[in-house]
């Protein structure tokens, strides 16, 4: 709840009479006029807000495509998410296939429209420095890459193509530090293409061009996302145990009646802390939270403050938790699809918490501001 305003109060006592004040009453006279002087100043006084305003509520703005995803708002305000059409869930009655889309929303007028087509099967979006959208493409007929669009032309290029010769697993989520080195994570979920990777890690992208995978060892990576102070590397392990078409019981072009789903083994499904230094080297520090048995997070994001919104997408208990750096729950939301990602506003509305979840896009106020990189020419 919110803290119940109240008035500070000074109290101040000093004895005045008739004769002529002594040094040591001028002082006291001196002291109940600073004291005066400071109450005066005081006003109000309320506890500290709490991060989600009591009675805040999650908005609906649009529904009705396959996987919301990857949201994230550009610095004009426009906000991104991709739709991430799975082959067995999208094929036009001829048999084309969506090879996933991009669409934009606009707060002013609550329009949503489709940015571009095919998208590549993009996931994760977000915006750097100079305000140029990065963008993961994951499998299931897409690219497998990571690409950057230039905002102000439109003009895309492919900026991680392949890893010692080989093709990406899965690009995922992406996260951007001060220094503008790009760090992605690259799973499998969902495709009939190979996996050629030896490992589903964590790689760093800088801005020479150079790749590196510099995380092995958090399962299968998911959301990643840098501290305000450049120090920590967040990264999720959501591990349900499939790679492709295993867990729907059939492949996307089988005919006749779907087989029962193999059961699923699951792993590791955790938020981590890994120390990043000073030259985009990852150590792991600590889980923050394990969330096994249930189902782990998917995306995150962090606020001004260092503070984690994290989409967790466990069926008892959906929605978007926010931990304190340490890992301890400050905040819960409540989301009636499963989350999968989160992105903060921008300027005057940087509190407006966006929300992709199922098949749709949300939003909530809170009373904290979401951390962006500063702007750069």
């Amino acid at each position: 709840m919110r803290g119940t305003s109240s008035r500070r109060r000074v109290t101040c006592t000093a004895r005045l009479d008739t004769s002529t004040p002594t040094s040591k009453e001028h002082t006291m006279i001196r002291l109940v006029l600073s004291c005066l002087f400071v109450a005066a100043l005081a006003g109000p006084v309320s506890a500290a807000d709490p991060i989600i305003p009591p009675g805040a509520k999650l908005e609906k703005l649009f529904e009705g495509i396959v996987l919301s995803e990857g949201v994230a708002v550009a610095p004009d305000g426009m906000v991104y998410f991709s739709d991430i059409t799975f082959s067995h869930q999208s094929a036009t009655k001829t048999g084309a296939l969506h090879a996933g889309h991009i669409w934009k929303f606009d707060p002013a007028t609550k329009k949503t429209t489709i940015f571009r087509s095919p998208s590549g099967m993009s996931n994760g979006i977000k915006f750097d420095a100079r305000g140029d959208m990065i963008i993961c493409e994951g499998a299931d007929s897409g690219g497998q890459r990571v690409i950057r669009t230039d905002m102000k032309t439109g003009m895309s290029y492919i900026i991680a193509g392949m890893f010692e010769g080989r093709p990406f697993n899965a690009p995922n989520d992406v996260t951007i530090d001060l220094k503008g080195r790009i760090y992605f994570s690259d799973p499998r979920y969902l495709g009939h293409e190979a996996i050629e990777q030896p490992v589903m890690g964590v790689y760093r992208l800088d801005p020479d061009g150079s790749i590196h995978r510099i995380i092995t060892d958090a399962g299968k990576p998911n959301g990643v996302c840098i501290s305000p102070d450049q120090k920590t590397l967040y990264v999720v392990s959501n591990d349900n145990g499939a790679t492709g078409f295993e867990r729907l019981g059939k492949a996307p072009d089988a005919k006749g009646p779907v087989a029962p789903a193999a059961p699923l083994r699951k792993g590791h499904m955790a938020l981590m802390a890994y120390d990043l230094d000073k030259k985009g080297e990852a150590r792991f520090r600590k889980t923050l939270v394990d969330y096994s048995p249930e189902d782990g997070p998917d995306g995150l994001i962090v606020d001004a403050k260092g503070n984690l919104f994290v989409a967790v997408r466990a069926e008892n208990r959906p929605g978007i938790v926010v931990y304190s750096p340490a890992g301890k729950e400050l905040a819960y939301i409540k989301t009636a699809e499963l989350p999968t990602n989160v992105g903060f506003a921008r300027g005057k509305n940087a509190g407006l918490l966006y929300i992709t979840a199922g098949k749709s896009l949300y939003r909530i106020q809170t009373n904290t501001t979401g951390y962006q990189l500063p702007r750069t020419k």
